[in-house]
């Protein structure tokens, strides 16, 4: 079994609840627009961290462009600027295609979504929305769940309180 929170769109502001909020995770995942690289120390010095670059972040080794891996049974693919069902980025569609994985993780919308594709083997699409406080959104959210042999459960939204 392992704990994930789930975070994106930081933009150089990381929410001190989000520690709280996260504490019984095993894992922290961040979908890119990390902003400012203290937010990735403090993020790594807390928790295993599983994180990407985004639109406003160099990529390079400790920020890849995407992370494709396995755990607890599930295929994961993130990266940042994904696109959402049925609207896939156009360069991310051909790769869905094929080879779905079990969990899509995006960031860059600012909208927190949560849903299955049906057309890509029931794929479960994942954005939890922007963590930070630049942007057009007006809630602040992170999304909080586990991973236990092939099953998700405990899914919960957070909402960290307007930007």
């Amino acid at each position: 079994m392992t704990r994930i929170g789930l975070l994106s769109d930081t933009h150089s502001y990381l929410d001190p609840q989000l520690f709280n909020h996260f504490d019984a995770c095993d894992e922290v995942w961040h979908a890119g627009d990390v902003g400012a690289l203290d937010v990735l120390t403090q993020l790594r010095d807390f928790r295993p961290l599983r994180i990407i670059s985004g639109n406003i972040d160099p990529v390079s080794s400790d920020l890849p462009a995407n992370q494709r891996f396995t755990i607890e049974g599930f295929t994961v693919w993130m990266t940042h600027i994904g696109g959402a069902p049925p609207r896939y980025n156009p360069e991310v569609r051909p790769i869905l295609q094929a080879a779905p994985p079990d969990l899509f993780v995006c960031g860059h919308s600012h909208i927190l979504k949560v849903l299955r594709d049906a057309t890509l083997n029931n794929m479960l699409y994942l954005n939890p929305g922007a963590a930070g406080k630049t942007g057009f959104h007006k809630m602040r959210t992170a999304i909080r769940f586990t991973l236990d042999a092939g099953r998700i459960s405990d899914m919960q939204v957070i909402e960290l309180g307007k930007k």
